[in-house]
C-alpha cells in the first residue's frame, strides 16, 4: 500500500502524516509508505503506486479537483479523500467518486473511523480469493466474485470472468470472504454487495443478470448492511 498526500500547508500535511502513522500504529500494522507533494503538477508526475490519496482543493496552480479528475482516469479504484475548508467543492468533488470529504481542521477520531473504512475496501479491493475446483485453483480478487450459490451439494462461485464450482461448502465461503463486503442473504446465497444493482424484499439482483433469495427475516439486517457499505465506498 502507497499513501499520497497532496497539500500546500505544511501544518495540514504535518497533522496527516502524524494521524496516519497513529492510525496503523493503533491497529498493530506497519505504516505503509508515505509521500507528499505540495502541488497538482508533481503529483500527476509522479509514476508511483497511488492507493489512498489525501488531496487539497486550493493550492497553487492546478485545482486539487481537476487533479482528482485525471488520476480517477487513470486508476478508477483509487481511493480519494478531498481534505478542505470549503463545502462548496462537495458536489464537484462527489461527480468523480471520492471516498471521503474531510474538513479542516481534521477532527481525530473522525479521521480515524474515515480510515479504517479506507483500508477495510482496499483490503477488499486487492484481496485474492482461491478458487478450488476439481480441475485446479485459480486465484482472483475478491471484488470479482458476485455471488456464491448452492443448489444441493453443488456450489458455484459466479464471477466477473466465469462460474466456477468450488469443492468447499457454504459454511467454508463464508469465512473466507470479508464480512464486511459479503452478506448471506439466504441459505443458499452469499453475495457481494459491489455487485448489487437493486433488490426488494425477496430478491436481490447483481451484475452479470445474477439474482438471489432474500429471506424476509433478513431484509432489514441486509438493507442496513448494504446502506453501510454505499456510504462506506461513496
Amino acid at each position: 500500500m502507497r499513501i499520497l498526500i497532496c497539500d500546500d500547508d505544511a501544518l495540514i500535511v504535518e497533522q496527516l502524516q502524524k494521524y496516519i502513522r497513529s492510525f496503523f500504529e493503533s491497529i498493530g500494522v506497519k505504516c505503509p509508505e508515505l509521500t507528499c507533494f505540495s502541488d497538482g503538477e508533481s503529483l500527476l508526475a509522479d509514476n508511483g503506486e497511488k492507493d489512498i490519496l489525501f488531496l487539497d482543493v486550493e493550492m497553487p496552480g492546478m485545482n486539487g479537483i481537476h487533479v482528482g479528475k485525471e488520476l480517477k482516469k487513470k486508476n478508477d479504484k483509487m481511493i480519494i479523500f478531498i481534505v478542505t475548508s470549503y463545502s462548496e467543492y462537495l458536489d464537484d468533488a462527489m461527480r468523480f467518486h471520492v471516498f471521503r470529504y474531510l474538513s479542516k481542521p481534521l477532527a481525530r477520531q473522525r479521521f480515524f473511523r474515515n480510515m479504517k473504512d479506507a483500508v477495510d475496501l482496499y483490503h477488499t479491493m486487492t484481496i485474492k480469493i482461491p478458487v478450488e475446483t476439481k480441475q485446479g485453483v485459480h486465484t482472483l480478487p475478491a471484488s470479482s466474485v458476485i455471488a456464491v450459490e448452492a443448489q444441493g451439494r453443488k456450489v458455484t462461485v459466479h464471477t466477473t470472468l466465469c462460474d466456477f464450482e468450488s469443492i468447499h461448502n457454504m459454511r467454508y465461503w463464508l469465512e473466507l470472504l470479508p464480512e464486511n463486503r459479503f452478506f448471506q442473504t439466504h441459505r443458499s446465497f452469499i453475495i457481494n454487495f459491489e455487485h448489487v444493482t437493486d433488490f426488494d424484499r425477496s430478491l436481490v439482483h447483481m451484475t452479470g443478470n445474477q439474482s438471489a433469495y432474500l429471506t424476509k427475516r433478513k431484509y432489514s439486517s441486509f438493507k442496513e448492511a448494504c446502506l453501510l457499505y454505499l456510504e462506506s465506498t461513496r
